[in-house]
């Protein structure tokens, strides 16, 4: 009899299955969540101190041109990959691939670290901001707010400063990991409603710009008077305008992140990375040209909000108000996309027992993975309390592109490593496509560490940014020695036993 009951007990515990994620997002939600992981704060932000720095309306929008081509060509050979493995964690599944377990670890490491997080606080805290133009958001005596704690290589941060900021800023943060706790789906609903809304204000904007008759066309090519600019100063300036361009059209491979949960990711991943991130490219031209059309250049050059600037002239008094509305919608929209895609990077990690292994855990109910949901809000509050999420990205702006290029090259290597695994999509205009983006990445990121350290040496910076940036990742190196040297220990107590 206990024979028998033991093999029921056995058999239920080999057919019972534990919480694992279903697909349920469509192709639209998915194309939601490639534009609304890139439109944020920074089309609305970046423009004006590009204009500073290039004084001139053609190279700005040759800039945007260029940085969007090479974005595309990105996704396009992202595309690939993504097409060939649709697991959820994406990049980081992608890396183990080509690279092998470190390299992986070290780009979970940097996503955890500031790249994702970072990229959620600095996002959400501009949705407070600006939602400080309807609501009073308050403040703190001086003496409390000046109140500071120096941290090495960051400097001061002040803790108490914008305290109302703060506050909303995680508020925001604690309401949006609660709806996609809730389930994927409820995120992806948030998401679909608010990119169609953010599309919509932009093109309002880019529509009632032109039609207002409050602009001039010969505006496109009338230049700052630049004096003494060298070649090398001159291709400083290019590349810094390109940093703002890039961190405008970042966030295009979040989607991979959670391809466990797409319905077809092999077809649907890639169709959506395309149509999404050409879409973007065609809004950021559009409204450039919006705001080129209302502002000389040397206006747009001065301006701190040219895109309030821009609304007031074309639509009125109420054209602050419109803008704000419009940055709210799209940075509440982009915090939910970065957020409800990152979590699952970290649940991969853990999964390889590479992270702690209670991300591994998926909600029974939700089939969502809450406690890596959870820790990733915690880690962006204290963000957003430090005030460092603009120094640490800043600094891993940097990484984040030699993961993209190392990403890029890895389809030559899986061409090789993997040649008789289905490739639903192969990246079109092989092997030039990946080549010339992986060749761009490598010259942007030479140049920009060459350009940190000339600022450096001449004492325009007090601290090497992409150095940084490196030094912050290979602190994840011993990390990760703990970690594996852990799971090949357990895997060979499991063997004995």
């Amino acid at each position: 009899m206990n024979k028998a009951n033991n093999a029921k007990i056995s058999t239920h515990s080999a057919t019972e299955e534990r919480p694992h994620f279903t697909p349920r997002l469509g192709y639209l939600p998915t194309v939601a969540i490639v534009i609304g992981a890139v439109i944020g704060s920074g089309i609305f932000k970046k423009p004006a101190l590009m204009a500073q720095q290039l004084g001139s309306p053609e190279w700005l929008l040759a800039v945007w041109v260029i940085t969007g081509v090479v974005t595309l060509f990105g996704a396009l050979t992202n595309a690939e990959v993504a097409g060939m493995i649709s697991a959820t964690g994406g990049q980081y599944v992608f890396f183990q691939k080509m690279y092998g377990k470190l390299t992986a670890y070290l780009y979970g490491w940097a996503i955890f670290t500031v790249i994702q997080t970072g990229s959620i606080a600095a996002i959400a805290y501009v949705f407070a901001q600006y939602l400080g133009y309807f609501i009073h958001l308050p403040h703190l005596q001086p003496v409390y707010e000046q109140w500071s704690i120096n941290i090495p290589f960051i400097g001061a941060i002040h803790p108490l400063d914008d305290i109302g900021v703060k506050l909303t800023t995680i508020g925001c943060l604690v309401l949006l990991t609660y709806i996609n706790w809730l389930g994927v789906m409820f995120g992806g609903v948030v998401q679909t409603l608010f990119t169609a809304l953010k599309l919509a204000a932009i093109g309002a904007l880019i529509i009632f710009s032109f039609a207002s008759g409050s602009g001039a066309v010969a505006h496109f090519t009338q230049a700052m008077p630049m004096h003494n600019v060298s070649t090398f100063g001159f291709l400083g300036a290019l590349v810094a305008a390109m940093s703002g361009a890039f961190w405008a059209y970042d966030g295009w491979n979040n989607v991979t992140y959670i391809a466990g949960e797409i319905k077809n990711p092999q077809r649907a991943i890639p169709k959506a990375l395309f149509s999404g991130t050409l879409l973007v490219v065609v809004v950021y031209i559009a409204i450039n040209l919006a705001y080129l059309y209302i502002l000389p250049i040397g206006e747009m050059a001065r301006s701190n909000l040219v895109a309030a600037d821009v609304a007031e002239r074309a639509i009125g008094a109420a054209g602050g108000g419109v803008v704000a509305l419009a940055v709210i919608i799209s940075t509440f929209g982009t915090t939910n996309g970065t957020l409800l895609v990152s979590a699952r990077v970290y649940y991969a990690m853990a999964k390889d027992k590479l992270f702690f292994a209670k991300l591994g855990n998926i909600h029974p109910r939700y089939l969502t993975p809450g406690p890596a949901l959870w820790v990733q809000c915690l880690w962006a509050s204290l963000l957003v309390i430090t005030g460092t999420f603009d120094t640490l990205t800043d600094m891993l702006i940097f990484v984040s592109w030699i993961f993209y290029a190392l990403g890029a090259y890895g389809v030559f290597i899986l061409r090789k490593k993997m040649p008789d695994t289905p490739r639903p999509y192969k990246v079109w205009g092989y092997p030039y496509i990946p080549a010339i983006f992986v060749a761009f990445a490598t010259v942007y990121v030479v140049w920009t560490l060459v350009d940190d350290i000339r600022n450096f040496a001449s004492g325009e910076t007090t601290i090497i940014n992409s150095v940084a940036g490196l030094a912050l990742v290979a602190l994840g190196v011993p990390l990760y020695f703990w970690w594996n040297r852990r799971s090949t220990a357990s895997a060979e107590l499991t063997r004995t036993n």
